[in-house]
Protein backbone atom coordinates (compact mmCIF):
# COMPACT_ATOMS: atom_id res chain seq x y z
CA UNK A 1 0.00 0.00 0.00
CA UNK A 2 2.78 2.37 1.16
CA UNK A 3 4.38 1.99 -2.77
CA UNK A 4 0.73 3.01 -4.28
CA UNK A 5 1.00 6.07 -2.32
CA UNK A 6 4.58 7.13 -3.30
CA UNK A 7 3.46 6.23 -7.38
CA UNK A 8 0.45 8.28 -7.05
CA UNK A 9 2.52 11.16 -4.92
CA UNK A 10 5.38 10.56 -7.63
CA UNK A 11 3.26 11.30 -10.39
CA UNK A 12 1.43 14.14 -8.77
CA UNK A 13 4.68 15.84 -8.49
CA UNK A 14 5.25 15.51 -12.24
CA UNK A 15 2.57 16.85 -13.47
CA UNK A 16 3.32 19.66 -10.89
CA UNK A 17 6.64 20.37 -12.25
CA UNK A 18 5.53 19.89 -16.23
CA UNK A 19 3.47 22.68 -15.45
CA UNK A 20 5.93 25.22 -14.08
CA UNK A 21 8.34 23.63 -16.81
CA UNK A 22 5.56 24.53 -18.92
CA UNK A 23 5.33 28.35 -18.21
CA UNK A 24 8.31 29.24 -19.14
CA UNK A 25 9.04 30.13 -22.85
CA UNK A 26 11.73 27.63 -23.09
CA UNK A 27 10.22 24.62 -21.30
CA UNK A 28 6.96 25.28 -23.31
CA UNK A 29 9.14 24.67 -26.21
CA UNK A 30 10.97 21.89 -24.55
CA UNK A 31 7.92 20.34 -23.78
CA UNK A 32 6.36 20.41 -27.34
CA UNK A 33 9.29 19.07 -29.23
CA UNK A 34 9.38 16.32 -26.44
CA UNK A 35 5.76 15.69 -27.33
CA UNK A 36 6.42 15.83 -31.13
CA UNK A 37 8.91 13.46 -30.85
CA UNK A 38 6.75 11.11 -28.70
CA UNK A 39 3.25 11.15 -31.28
CA UNK A 40 6.48 10.37 -33.93
CA UNK A 41 7.57 6.98 -32.29
CA UNK A 42 4.25 6.14 -31.36
CA UNK A 43 3.00 6.69 -34.92
CA UNK A 44 6.19 4.28 -36.33
CA UNK A 45 5.39 1.52 -33.74
CA UNK A 46 1.66 1.65 -34.90
CA UNK A 47 2.98 1.68 -38.80
CA UNK A 48 5.37 -1.25 -37.97
CA UNK A 49 2.86 -3.18 -35.92
CA UNK A 50 0.30 -2.94 -39.25
CA UNK A 51 3.17 -3.60 -41.44
CA UNK A 52 4.20 -6.80 -39.35
CA UNK A 53 0.17 -8.00 -38.90
CA UNK A 54 -0.43 -7.56 -42.76
CA UNK A 55 2.78 -9.61 -43.65
CA UNK A 56 1.40 -12.05 -40.88
CA UNK A 57 -2.29 -12.22 -42.48
CA UNK A 58 -0.49 -12.55 -46.11
CA UNK A 59 1.91 -15.73 -44.67
CA UNK A 60 -1.47 -17.69 -42.96
CA UNK A 61 -3.14 -20.07 -45.77
CA UNK A 62 -6.12 -19.45 -46.74
CA UNK A 63 -9.07 -22.08 -45.06
CA UNK A 64 -9.60 -23.40 -48.74
CA UNK A 65 -6.29 -24.50 -49.43
CA UNK A 66 -6.18 -26.37 -46.48
CA UNK A 67 -8.04 -29.28 -47.42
Amino acid sequence: MQKLVWFVVGVAAGFVAAHFVDRDPRGHVALATLDARMNEFADRVGDAYRDQQERLAAAEPSPASAD
